[in-house]
């Protein structure tokens, strides 16, 4: 599948476009200086043949806290942005659906400042089945524990979910699934376990929930 031939529509900056023409310019701000925030939302089909959006509210929260973090005035509202994850789920027949709203900094002009540069938005909607395979949710992934470490909090900015934090997870998985693992687990810089590279951990042990400290970057 290639996302930028596929078949569909999206919507781009306040307008329901097809997914083809969605276009950035090569000199876009983000894509020289990773000054973009998105978010993973999942659609699921319901007992009664309804398509529901798990964690609207909470994705879009956080998708605008994000871009709070790194000094974006987004000039789209929190109701227009979850309008928009409803369209193009709708407009592209979807009863289940990966939906992938980023928000970025235009091609204005490059250089650190991005003060002048515009804040653009788009959503994006396609069926993408389980993140790790139907198989592995039936027979279980083999984990291999990564020589990287995650980001140290006052390092990044990890509590925004940002393009810029993710190379490390990228590398993380590469290097584990070149030697016949499914997925890493990255450990924080204190040595403990702090998240898969595309995933969130947890344990339960004696009926009670463990996570991660969030200090550690998780």
């Amino acid at each position: 599948m290639n996302m930028a031939t596929q078949d569909g529509k999206l919507w781009m900056n306040g307008t329901i476009i097809e997914q083809p023409d969605a276009n950035v310019h090569v000199l876009t701000h983000s894509l020289h200086y990773g000054m973009a925030v998105f978010e993973g939302v999942r659609a699921y089909q319901t007992a009664d043949n309804r398509t529901a959006i798990f964690r609207l509210k909470e994705h879009t929260e956080r998708l605008l806290g994000s871009a709070k973090i790194f000094q974006m005035d987004v000039p789209f509202d929190a109701a227009t942005l979850e309008q928009a994850h409803k369209d193009v789920v709708k407009k592209n027949n979807l009863a289940e659906a990966y939906i992938r709203p980023l928000i970025w900094v235009g091609a204005e002009k490059l250089g650190l400042s991005s003060r002048d540069n515009s804040i653009n938005a788009m959503v994006a909607a396609w069926h993408w089945g389980a993140y790790l395979g139907e198989e592995g949710i039936k027979n279980g992934i083999r984990v291999k524990t990564s020589s990287f470490t995650h980001h140290m909090t006052n390092v990044t900015m990890c509590k925004a979910k940002a393009s810029s934090n993710y190379p490390v997870s990228i590398m993380a998985n590469q290097e584990v699934t070149r030697n016949g693992y499914d997925e890493a687990i990255l450990m924080d810089p204190q040595g403990y376990v702090c998240q898969g590279a595309g995933e969130n951990l947890f344990l339960v042990k004696d009926g009670v929930l463990h996570t991660p400290d969030l200090g550690g970057g998780a």
